[in-house]
């Protein structure tokens, strides 16, 4: 059980953090800028205090005990709110800031957008870190909420009024096939789509919203090939005679290196909308302000223009 000790330094819990975060002493003593000694001494009065190991060596690793996990949101969420109320009494510079921003992103806007965000953060920000988590969407919320995740990037998704939301762009679909493929070369009809073998992506086990809405009319697709990421499952299409239904930036993006043709998608539906969240306790923070801005940007140089 804690002790109730009011003189306990609250720099502490920086090392718990850490620990926590990096899996091991020594990593987290690289992560501070201390000697590993320094963060043992640490870790040893954290321990005393809540009268528990914390952390346990487990391989090359250390892992969180139960005690640790139960109060690691809590730490989290105050170690942030402390960095932001410092940050906002001090001027804002972009080029002195020192943070790392973790993101939740699906694995297609890794590939678009970073190209693009990384040359603007080492012209004006270059000691920004950034860390790119993909995140289901059943825990966005919580997770935003705990400050384990600055920002999400998704599509529209169930939040409560805690939970900040942005409407950046509409993403439109695109059917990916084999060059030289027999639907190839001419407009592709709803009855040979339907018609056709497809490989297609659900990363989670989920079924797709496009054959959930087929689906609701009696209509369904065969597919015979589900995978984790739109890009393995292009390199297959492309291999194949598969059908890919896809986002239509990343299939633009993928179509210089992969011998793909790309074609509108047979049925009529609306753009999905692309939006960005975050929770409302970073509203008023001037860095995460600044990345918004420079994210949110960056998302929409990466969208194609018939996508919007």
């Amino acid at each position: 059980m804690p002790r109730n000790d009011k003189r306990i330094d609250l720099n502490l819990f920086r090392v718990l953090d850490a620990i926590h975060a990096e899996g091991g002493i020594g990593a987290a003593a690289r992560a501070l800028h201390l000697t590993q000694p320094a963060v043992t001494h640490a870790l040893n009065r954290l321990r005393e205090h809540f009268d528990d190991p914390l952390f346990v060596r487990q391989g090359n690793r250390v892992v969180p005990t139960d005690q640790a996990r139960a109060i690691i949101e809590d730490v989290r969420l105050h170690l942030k709110g402390l960095q932001d109320t410092t940050r906002r009494q001090a001027g804002f510079e972009p080029s002195r800031l020192q943070m790392e921003f973790t993101v939740g992103f699906r694995d297609i806007l890794e590939s678009i957008v970073f190209p693009r965000l990384l040359p603007r953060l080492e012209r004006e920000a270059p000691q920004v870190r950034i860390a790119s988590r993909r995140v289901p969407a059943g825990d966005v919320e919580r997770e935003l909420m705990a400050g384990s995740i600055d920002l999400v990037i998704d599509r529209s998704l169930k939040v409560g009024a805690h939970v900040v939301n942005e409407h950046l762009v509409d993403e439109g679909l695109a059917v990916v096939m084999r060059r030289g493929h027999p639907l190839d070369g001419a407009a592709l009809r709803k009855a040979d789509y339907l018609a056709a073998r497809h490989v297609a992506v659900s990363p989670f086990g989920e079924p797709a919203a496009l054959d959930v809405l087929l689906g609701q009319d009696g209509r369904f697709r065969q597919i015979v090939l589900s995978c984790q990421h739109y890009f393995s499952a292009a390199q297959i299409a492309a291999d194949s005679d598969l059908l890919l239904t896809m986002p239509r930036s990343y299939a633009l993006s993928v179509s210089g290196s992969l011998p793909i043709s790309l074609h509108p998608l047979p049925i009529r539906l609306k753009p999905i909308p692309v939006r960005m969240y975050w929770h409302e306790s970073k509203q008023g923070d001037r860095a995460h302000a600044w990345f918004r801005g420079v994210l949110s940007e960056a998302v929409l140089a990466a969208m194609p223009r018939e996508a919007a």
